[in-house]
């Protein structure tokens, strides 16, 4: 067993940007062709660039995860160019931060529509997929150490979240008869250029004080997990959900 991708096809949502940026580049330097999914498409560009430029294979295609019918368009347009897809990563997310009092109806359906909703839709589309084309595949979904743990001002997401760690059980049971393989990732605080400027401060740094490895993870943090996830070195894990986080779900209440 390897971490060996090569050749291989990823969709990635929410490609654009953060999480799935980094996402992306690490597939493609790790030589797979990679379909970088999302709704700004002018943005998607300048990263299908950077990929060519350092010698990888990419593809822009836009995907909104609210609309079913833009998701199946996007799995057939990047078939056509790449060839079948084995591996998706579900990435697409929105947060937002109000406290649970001053959620109003349509805040709380548009974080849960994205970031669960939209996860499902995609998933079911890499399913068929796959499944139509019998060759399996891996899904991993991109959950957050929010979906178990709970903190204050971000009821939407977490519940998002939670319900994602367990939907991706619930599919892993029901496809592995299709050599699909669905897992999570449940990221903890990683450092990116949106938040950096919340940790510098003193929350942020009381924040971070209570990890027990005592920092913020980096996007470089998650490379291993995600080729492990991506690739048949996890031939026998689905169901799974792995935490990468420095520990901090295991830190004291």
């Amino acid at each position: 067993m390897t971490f060996e991708v090569r050749g291989r096809t990823a969709l990635i949502t929410g490609a654009y940007s953060g999480l799935g940026r980094h996402f992306a580049v690490t597939l493609a330097a790790a030589g797979v062709r990679v379909a970088l999914c999302g709704r700004r498409v002018e943005l998607g560009e300048t990263v299908a660039e950077e990929i060519r430029t350092a010698g990888g294979d990419a593809l822009v295609v836009g995907m909104d995860v609210t609309q079913t019918e833009a998701i199946a368009a996007a799995f057939d347009t990047a078939h056509a160019a790449l060839g079948p897809i084995s591996i998706v990563i579900n990435n697409a997310g929105v947060a937002m931060t109000r406290a649970a009092l001053d959620l109003s109806e349509d805040d709380w359906q548009s974080v849960i529509d994205v970031n669960l909703n939209g996860a499902w839709r995609v998933a079911q589309a890499a399913a068929r997929h796959m499944r139509a084309h019998d060759h399996g595949g891996s899904i991993v979904n991109i959950a957050s150490i929010l979906g178990v743990r709970v903190a204050s001002h971000v009821a939407a997401y977490a519940t998002a979240k939670a319900g994602l760690i367990h939907l991706t059980r619930a599919l892993a049971l029901e496809w592995a008869r299709y050599g699909i393989r669905v897992n999570a990732l449940a990221p903890g605080y990683i450092a990116t250029d949106l938040n950096r400027a919340f940790f510098d401060t003193d929350a942020g740094q009381k924040l971070i004080a209570r990890v027990p490895q005592r920092r913020l993870g980096q996007l470089a943090d998650l490379d291993g997990p995600l080729l492990l996830l991506a690739s048949d070195a996890s031939a026998f894990m689905t169901g799974s959900v792995i935490d990468v986080d420095g520990g901090h779900l295991v830190s004291s209440l």
